[in-house]
């Protein structure tokens, strides 16, 4: 199953588990979105209507940021005028967990949450031996070379004659 949907003047392809990036939104309540505008549902395999009931997209927000650098370049050729500016669009990624639809409702499969791994910590016996590394590199360090003699000046090319 699939809705179209609108949001923030552009129309989204959705289905439930999908992640798009739309223009930015407030947070919503608890994190959750609701997108009313809905142009089209696909109720089955082939089957696609215009929802006169009730039809309704409910997203999860995942996170806020700023899309790739745009460049905007304005020139006038035999004029001397340059004018270059910059611009990243914000955007609200979010994932669709819900398609609710003529009393029916698809749901996303619920995804799990990353945890964080803990630091690995190094063991004690680590921790004893590192000075001995540091004897053994002090022993294998360079022994310092006498100053280099500084290069002979350059000659100049002696003139041609006429």
């Amino acid at each position: 199953m699939y809705a179209v949907i609108r949001a923030g003047g552009k129309q989204y392809r959705v289905a439930p588990g999908d992640v798009i990036r739309v223009e930015s939104q407030g947070n919503g309540s608890d994190g959750q979105i609701e997108f009313g505008d809905v142009l089209a549902v696909s109720a089955s395999e082939g089957q696609i209507g215009k929802p006169q009931s009730e039809a309704r997209v409910v997203g999860e927000v995942l996170g806020q940021g700023r899309g790739d650098k745009i460049l905007v370049f304005h020139y006038k050729r035999k004029k001397q005028y340059k004018k270059l500016a910059g611009h990243r669009q914000p955007f609200t990624a979010v994932r669709i967990t819900e398609i609710a639809y003529d009393g029916q409702s698809f749901k996303a499969p619920a995804v799990e949450k990353k945890q964080p791994q803990p630091k690995k910590v190094k063991p004690a016996t680590e921790a004893e031996e590192s000075p001995k590394v540091e004897a053994k590199a002090d022993k294998a360090a360079p022994k310092k070379k006498a100053a280099a003699k500084k290069p002979a000046t350059k000659k100049t090319a002696p003139k041609k004659k006429k």
